[in-house]
């Protein structure tokens, strides 16, 4: 049994958090470590209380904490059970948004704007080379849950009259070429793990310190000229990230991250050297989309 492998020493009463925290942590890391698959049943409040040397309060409200998450299901005459995972899968090669991909999975997918306002950032500055931005703030669920936190800068004169009401359950790159005439064809993407701050842990109701994923990069259009600035915040339990991988043709060469360029001195871009830049993403974005084809 899962929990016979566990050191009794796991849960520390010396610890600053409480025990039943402690416990709930344990169990969640069993479940995303896999040794506690969906289907799971889980050991009684007596098994726990025996391993441990805890009270039965503290169990219960342990799995208390882990049924408000969706992590486990209960049941009266029998017990707890790891409850099936809810993964949303995106493909991160793709340009098409977390909007339109979990839409055409069938998901209900709801888009609430936190806020859309003028606002400088120096990373936002540096790919659009412009300092006269439109930062937008929204969250996006699925199926009511919580599970994206999407900051987006865009160059202010690129959106003239763009209101928060026009971008609600709806999605930004089918709003720039619908309304904007600005088509999202290329962009360069990042991925990197970080735990949840205290303002992302309420926002997606997730422990604090809780794993994420972090998808941030620029997008250009059609021209190669960038046009957005994003870094979007994924709950590493909901969310899985699919990448198409490939083998490259003898005597190929991999394709280098392109070279990020410099504010001068004055804080003002270089307008010709980004735009350079936008073009040699969208060259390399499609070239690989070739080989890929061809491959395919």
């Amino acid at each position: 049994m899962w929990i016979d492998g566990l050191p009794s020493g796991v849960l520390d009463s010396s610890r600053d958090e409480p025990l039943h925290r402690q416990l709930s942590e344990v169990i969640r890391q069993g479940i995303a470590e896999g040794a506690l698959p969906p289907g799971t049943r889980l050991p009684t409040e007596a098994d726990f209380q025996g391993k441990f040397g805890i009270s039965r309060s503290v169990v219960r409200q342990a799995m208390a904490a882990l049924t408000n998450d969706n992590l486990i299901q209960r049941g009266r005459g029998r017990g707890s059970v790891v409850a099936p995972q809810h993964e949303h899968h995106r493909a991160v090669q793709k340009m098409s948004g977390l909007s339109a991909q979990f839409s055409n999975s069938g998901d209900s997918v709801t888009t609430e704007i936190i806020s859309l306002e003028r606002a400088a950032d120096p990373r936002a500055q540096k790919a659009l080379g412009t300092s006269e931005l439109l930062a937008l703030n929204r969250r996006r669920s699925v199926d009511g849950e919580s599970i994206a936190i999407i900051h987006t800068w865009l160059p202010l004169s690129l959106v003239p009259g763009l209101e928060a009401k026009d971008l609600v359950d709806s999605s930004l790159h089918e709003t720039l070429r619908a309304r904007f005439g600005i088509p999202v064809t290329a962009g360069h993407r990042q991925v990197r793990a970080v735990s949840a701050s205290a303002e992302l842990s309420a926002s997606l109701a997730v422990p604090l310190a809780a794993p994420l994923l972090v998808l941030e990069g620029t997008s250009c259009d059609d021209q190669g000229n960038a046009i957005e600035y994003f870094c979007t915040w994924h709950r590493a339990d909901r969310v899985v990230f699919d990448v198409e991988a490939i083998s490259d043709p003898p005597g190929s060469r991999l394709l280098s991250t392109p070279k990020q360029t410099s504010l001068p001195q004055n804080g003002a871009a270089d307008a010709t050297d980004l735009s350079e830049t936008a073009r040699s993403i969208a060259t390399q974005m499609n070239d690989l989309a070739k080989r890929m084809s061809r491959l395919g």
